[in-house]
């Protein structure tokens, strides 16, 4: 008889995630050579996260537009020609060949966004110029009276509020009877009714056709994965989630409506985000559930030093994104938290988690303070600097790493990557990290 999921704690769980993603049954490799590395490279970033002294610094290549640009294509292309897409990927790889990389699915479908009128961002040739990355568009896509919306029903005011507002095709959903109304045969006939306005089907069929593109670009995504599998490359992070306060403020109410939102209405603030924090939770289990590796992307925007006080962040920000990283552990999960910006002030609070069960990737944080303080709790990543991989030399980023690896890489602990996500950058420069991590970084 099977053993339940459910009554394993959460080491044990974390121990079957790791060992399903060591598992090497369902890929083919390319060789004796890239089988062997494959495994290699999981053990050494299963190590790293649990304190353990690897055999060398691991490296990962944090992946924006990077690619598109080494290949000679614009990032209007890597969103539209899924063909010139994978293979700029997929050549990268296999060329610096670092331990752990992060897929090619960052560019995301420009034709399914463009068939749906994506207003939240602008992307590469539809509001920014084809050869620059995606921005987004902040605006008060939720009102300051829609927090009782929100809190009441999620899924609702996700489906007949905001996608009507951040999708123009989509608009006609506001004109759906709620789903909650489907609980007796009287009541059903007026949401089904809602469903024949012709406006409402047009939106529907729309959805329908940007599905159909999408499954084309990840048809394309999971093929270019699936040979750097073979090839020995493993994907870094299985699934990804939010802090319940960025999910928020990043494109519910935007920064100003959050800021004033912290003073004028700070208690349905909180409320909001303990009803979000579940629904985060579970979107990133079933991520990583669903790939069969361990990590889940935490992308933190709205916490870092300067955008609020540190007696904010510990009553808005810290709390929820707490629950959600240890309800993630609970699942046996690795929560890999991406501290954009500065967190220097932040280190001591963020502590308060189970020792070598999560990752802090530090964009501008000071390493030595954050080695100093979480190094016995916590793996850490980062943080060369992308000013310095596009506008230094390779003998300034080899002095650069040199100095993390002394610092923050002491006695284990420690993931060589840059800061922020890499778009333009001198590809020698990127080399140079690599190379050089893997020569001076062996313990």
């Amino acid at each position: 008889m099977g053993v339940n999921q459910a009554e394993l704690l959460p080491e044990e769980k974390l121990a079957k995630m790791f060992e399903s993603w060591l598992s090497q049954q369902r890929i083919d490799f390319v060789s004796p050579e890239a089988a062997k590395a494959y495994r290699d490279r999981v053990i050494r970033i299963r190590d790293v996260i649990q304190l353990k002294v690897p055999d060398r610094v691991p490296v990962y290549t944090n992946m924006g537009f990077f690619p598109a640009y080494y290949a000679g294509i614009s990032p209007e292309e890597a969103m539209y020609d899924y063909d010139k897409l994978i293979t700029a990927w997929r050549n990268l790889i296999l060329e610096l060949q670092p331990d752990v990389h992060g897929g090619s699915a960052i560019p995301g479908p420009g034709r399914a966004y463009e068939i749906l009128d994506y207003k939240l961002y602008l992307w590469p040739g539809h509001g920014t110029r084809a050869d620059t990355p995606y921005q987004c568009v902040e605006a008060e896509y939720m009102k300051p009276e829609e927090y009782d919306a929100l809190i009441q029903d999620p899924s609702d005011f996700w489906l007949r509020i905001y996608l009507p507002r951040i999708f123009g095709a989509l608009e006609p959903l506001r004109r759906l009877e709620s789903l909650s109304s489907v609980v007796e045969m009287p009541f059903t006939g007026a949401y089904l009714a809602s469903l024949g306005v012709p406006e409402v089907q047009s939106a529907f069929e729309t959805l329908l056709a940007a599905g159909q593109e999408a499954a084309r670009w990840r048809r394309a995504v999971s093929a270019c994965n699936k040979a750097l599998l073979e090839a020995g490359f493993p994907l870094f992070t299985g699934g990804s989630t939010k802090a319940p306060f960025d999910t928020l403020a990043d494109t519910l109410r935007g920064s100003r409506g959050i800021m004033v939102d912290m003073y004028r209405r700070p208690d349905k603030l909180i409320e909001a985000m303990e009803r979000l924090t579940p629904l985060m939770i579970r979107m990133g289990v079933a991520g990583a559930q669903s790939s069969g590796r361990p990590l889940v992307f935490i992308p933190l925007h709205k916490g870092a030093d300067g955008f609020m006080s540190r007696e904010q962040y510990k009553t808005f920000y810290w709390p929820t994104l707490k629950k959600v990283i240890l309800g993630l552990i609970d699942e046996g999960l690795v929560p890999y938290i991406f501290a954009e910006g500065s967190y220097d002030s932040r280190l001591e609070i963020v502590r308060d988690v189970p020792r070598g069960r999560t990752v802090w990737h530090f964009d501008d944080t000071d390493m030595a303070r954050a080695k100093e303080v979480l190094g016995k709790t916590a793996c850490i990543a980062g943080n060369v600097p992308i000013s310095l991989l596009n506008t230094g030399t390779p003998g300034q980023v080899k002095e650069y790493c040199k100095r993390l690896i002394d610092v923050a890489g002491k006695d284990g602990g420690f993931i060589m990557t840059s800061g922020g996500v890499i778009d333009k950058a001198k590809p020698e420069n990127v080399q140079a990290m690599i190379e050089f991590t893997k020569e001076y970084g062996v313990y």
